[in-house]
């Protein structure tokens, strides 16, 4: 089926665990019921999709099915696969937080074993089951597995997302490390990595792409993002290049995989409460890929899969109409000058999917310009994708920021802009960007100059136009355009 943005019928899509085989990208997610676990009961399972091209999607539904409320796997948390030993080995966190089976003494998450032949049909081997020693690392923090054979040690490596039982306890976060000669027996060994900066560091994810290592893993408590560290060494030291994300706040837990040319980044756009853009984020969502590109100095830059964009074939160039401030319109090019003011203008109705593309420049001393999405007939609503030369970021925002009548607006006042959607990037005048921004229903995601990815939710304002726009400043856009799939 096409989905660009996949979410499963009656439910969401929680973290990936990539693999590719066969031409084909086999992603095993959390499948989150959510409110319809009224219906389905308790516990979460993997399920599976399967791509060639981010675009059309197979469901093969379930693949590892959790345990009953007495066992420890009653949620199949997140883990990694690896073909190794002539079979497939599936590691992934059992975490069971009935009290009936707390009470008992078992932590609330351990690392659990599966094999398969296939891939198809997957033999738990509980007696694999291994947890926290609770001496170094805290008992109840053991979770997220990734497996990978280190060829210098001889010997297979597990990163996982741990806890030291020592230090202040925000601080405590690590990446945890075991080995293995066999996959079936672990020795538990001091961190992998041990920063000392946050409650924990989530789906830690490793892979290597010419003589640099990178290290990624997700946060929760500087701010929901999925970061990476790079090192030209297994043993560091691992440094931060100056953007360490791969997005904003809506692209969570993030792993990656490569299918031997190019590697890919799967993570989830959250969902938020009633549908409503100024309710607060839920775990699980939509599915979400961006390629990861490695730049000459080692650092990773993301942009759009070739194969979603692509897709949108059929081109339909800007039809500008209403508009505020004064335009200068030529062939393929569209300017402001509103050195004082605020200028936008519309260039055609917006369907619920599609793709927007344009060549953005900008004059010195430019405060912001960008793109407007739905925008309403007077263009007094809308969704801003907003580029800040002063403060060298892509910023998310909208119009009016909060939904209230007159009466309260010299009261309340609006909000500022979302602050967790900002993404850095330096912004030059006199220089051209391009920017795509893909939309389907409530996910939409930025793309600018093939270095940054912005994902984020529209919500409240369902239908309107897109246009361009500038404040205080001076733009130019040429060959501006929307894209359908045919």
């Amino acid at each position: 089926m096409t989905n660009l943005f996949y979410k499963p019928n009656g439910a969401w899509v929680g973290d990936l665990i990539p693999f590719y085989k066969d031409g084909s990208f086999r992603l095993f997610y959390l499948h989150d019921w959510r409110e319809n676990k009224k219906i389905h009961g308790e516990g979460t399972s993997w399920f599976e999709l399967r791509t060639s091209d981010f675009v059309h999607y197979e469901e093969k539904g379930e693949m590892l099915e959790h345990g009953s409320a007495s066992e420890q796997d009653l949620n199949c948390y997140t883990g990694s696969i690896i073909e190794a030993e002539g079979e497939y080995h599936l590691f992934y966190t059992g975490h069971n937080p009935n009290p009936e089976f707390t009470e008992g003494g078992e932590p609330l998450q351990c690392v659990m074993h599966a094999v398969s032949a296939d891939m198809e049909e997957w033999r738990k081997i509980p007696e694999d089951t291994f947890y926290s020693d609770g001496i170094q690392y805290e008992r109840h923090d053991w979770r997220d597995p990734f497996v990978f054979w280190n060829d210098e040690a001889e010997e297979y490596w597990m990163l996982l997302a741990a806890r030291n039982k020592e230090g202040p306890s925000r601080r405590r976060g690590s990446i945890g490390l075991c080995a293995s000669r066999d996959l079936k027996k672990w020795e538990i060994r001091k961190p992998f990595w041990d920063p000392k900066m946050y409650v924990t560091h989530e789906c830690p994810d490793l892979f290597r792409i010419g003589e640099w290592w990178y290290l990624v893993y997700s946060t929760f408590s500087e701010r929901f993002v999925t970061h990476y560290r790079m090192s030209k060494s297994l043993n560091g030291p691992w440094t931060a290049p100056r953007n360490d994300a791969f997005d904003a706040r809506a692209f969570y837990a993030a792993k990656t995989w490569s299918d031997g040319t190019k590697r890919y980044a799967f993570g989830w756009d959250p969902s938020k409460e009633n549908e409503d853009d100024y309710a607060d984020w839920q775990w699980a969502g939509n599915l979400v890929v961006h390629e990861l590109v490695q730049e000459k100095d080692g650092t990773l830059t993301v942009r759009i899969p070739e194969t979603v964009s692509r897709h949108f074939s059929n081109k339909q160039v800007a039809k500008w109409d209403s508009r505020i401030g004064e335009w200068e319109e030529s062939e393929g090019h569209i300017s402001a000058a509103a050195d004082e003011t605020f200028a936008c203008i519309s260039a055609g109705t917006m369907p619920e999917t599609c793709k927007i593309s344009t060549r953005l420049s900008f004059a010195a001393g430019t405060r912001s310009c960008g793109i407007m999405l739905r925008a309403s007939e007077d263009l007094d609503e809308a969704y801003y994708i907003r580029l800040e030369p002063i403060h060298n970021r892509l910023v998310f925002d909208m119009w009016p920021r909060r939904m209230k009548g007159e009466a309260q607006w010299h009261i309340d006042g609006d909000r500022p802009h979302a602050v967790e959607l900002e993404v850095p990037i330096e912004l030059q005048a006199d220089t051209v960007y391009d920017i795509k921004i893909v939309v389907e229903n409530s996910v939409c995601v930025v793309y600018l100059a093939d270095q940054v990815a912005m994902t984020t939710r529209l919500y409240n304002l369902k239908t309107g136009s897109w246009g361009c726009f500038v404040q205080e400043g001076r733009a130019n856009f040429e060959q501006a355009s929307l894209s359908v799939p045919n």
